[in-house]
């Protein structure tokens, strides 16, 4: 389920997005290319702009990775920019905070979380499977799609593992 909150911010982005670009979003990783392109013309000399935009499309990535993979929101109590969501494996992240690094083309940004939280047990396996996935290029590191992939590839390789652990068939 979806909170209002983020239903509410996530729509912003499809607005945003059509009236900039002519093009509607559909909460679907084919989209994030589109969203992507967005991102690249928000301007960084606007603060307030910046971080409205970091809020929703954070909102919207958010939910377009909930829909495709599963999990959940935390957002109680939380500003915008600290929304989590938490993925059936246990990996948890701050779509916004994955959005302000895509804009600033930066992971070390100070005021905002842009990794990834992997539960200790599962920290080996998901360092495994990162060292064994392809060298990017910059330009799709510092995408939504990139990082979108990214996840999808390491849901799925947690799930079989966790099935395994568990005697489950994958």
């Amino acid at each position: 389920m979806c909170p209002a909150a983020v239903q509410e911010y996530a729509a912003q982005t499809v607005r945003y997005v059509q009236t900039a670009i002519g093009v509607e979003l559909g909460y679907d990783s084919d989209t994030l290319p589109v969203l992507d392109h967005y991102l690249r013309s928000v301007p960084d000399e606007k603060p307030a702009t910046l971080a409205l935009v970091v809020s929703t499309a954070g909102a919207y990535f958010g939910e377009v990775v909930r829909r495709q993979l599963g999990g959940h929101w935390e957002v109680k109590d939380l500003e915008p920019v600290e929304w989590r969501v938490i993925l059936p494996s246990g990996i948890s992240l701050v779509p916004a905070g994955m959005v302000a690094a895509v804009i600033a083309r930066d992971d070390g940004l100070d005021d905002v979380d842009t990794g990834l939280h992997v539960p200790s047990h599962l920290e080996a396996f998901v360092e495994a499977t990162l060292e064994r996935m392809s060298q990017v290029t910059e330009e799709e590191y510092y995408s939504l799609c990139g990082r979108f992939d990214t996840l999808a590839h390491l849901q799925e390789v947690l799930a079989s593992i966790l099935a395994a652990q568990r005697g489950q068939p994958n």
